[in-house]
């Protein structure tokens, strides 16, 4: 051991820690190719792998079927672990931040549409879950230069719900199983609407706090000025200084040009008498 510090030896002398914030720095240096980058864009690719093997022979195939849904759990999983490990581990990128909504969009809504293309499930469903996701996500560009809305945890329930019965209306159930997924479709309809609804309370809230913080911000500033520009003192202080510049600058100049004159006057006298004793010197030298 040398007994350098780690940042002598070229590194930070500290790890990532789990679960920490992350720095400016931390999301720059992520790398794109990492591994929660990597999942979601596996999420992306199985988008139409699943619809591929949904419609394969007709679409009502029960093999096919059970491939189409294998690779929908798989899509679902990655989404429960991408967005963990990017956060756990500093992964963040600005690719990851944009892909991941829109891969978790794309796999729900393909198998939404796909389904109700098949006839299995309703299109006022499929029309009801994918208005409130396009909206939601609409919602928070609307209000993103006020605040970010938090992911909730009846958003989070929301999500599994509408993930379990997407998955059993993609497999061929009957009998009790086929009332269980219809009924655990009507709870994620249920949690759609409902969270979509406190997520625009959130957001209209939010946006007139924000507002609201803004317009008194700009009134003290605007009242700071006001009082600034409005001060006797600031008067009082340019009139001090104007006559102590001309008192000093008549003083300095009446002073100066008075001794100046003296000193020209004695200067000349001096020379006026310096002739005449040396003509009277030399007039008693004659003598």
């Amino acid at each position: 051991m040398t007994g350098a510090p780690a940042s002598a030896a070229g590194g930070s002398g500290a790890k990532p820690v789990r679960g920490g914030k992350l720095g400016t720095a931390a999301v720059n240096q992520a790398s794109l190719w990492n591994i929660a980058n990597i999942l979601t864009m596996v999420r992306l690719l199985l988008v139409p792998g699943f619809v591929l093997l949904l419609f394969h022979n007709g679409g009502y195939d029960p093999v096919w079927r059970s491939f189409a849904w294998a690779a929908f759990a798989v899509a679902m999983i990655t989404d429960l672990f991408d967005g963990h490990l990017a956060r756990a581990y500093n992964l963040v990128t600005d690719f990851g931040k944009i892909a991941d909504p829109i891969a978790d969009k794309a796999i729900m809504g393909a198998a939404l549409v796909s389904l109700s293309v098949l006839g299995d499930l309703p299109w006022w469903i499929t029309g009801v879950i994918l208005a409130r996701e396009l909206g939601i996500t609409l919602m928070r560009f609307w209000v993103i230069r006020h605040a970010v809305i938090p992911a909730s945890r009846g958003g989070k329930l929301k999500t599994l719900a509408q993930g379990t019965a997407a998955g059993m209306y993609v497999l061929v159930l009957t009998g009790p199983l086929a009332t269980l997924r219809f009924w655990m479709m009507m709870v994620a309809v249920v949690l759609t609407v409902v969270t979509g609804l406190d997520y625009v309370r959130q957001a209209v809230v939010l946006r007139r706090r924000s507002l609201a913080a803004e317009r008194a911000a700009i009134g003290r500033t605007a009242e700071a000025l006001n009082e600034a520009a409005g001060s006797p003192g600031a008067g009082a202080v340019a009139a001090d200084a104007g006559a102590s510049g001309v008192t000093d600058a008549g003083a300095a100049g009446v002073t100066d040009a008075g001794v100046s004159g003296a000193a020209v006057r004695v200067s000349g006298g001096s020379t006026a008498v310096e002739p005449a004793v040396r003509t009277r010197d030399g007039a008693e030298a004659e003598r």
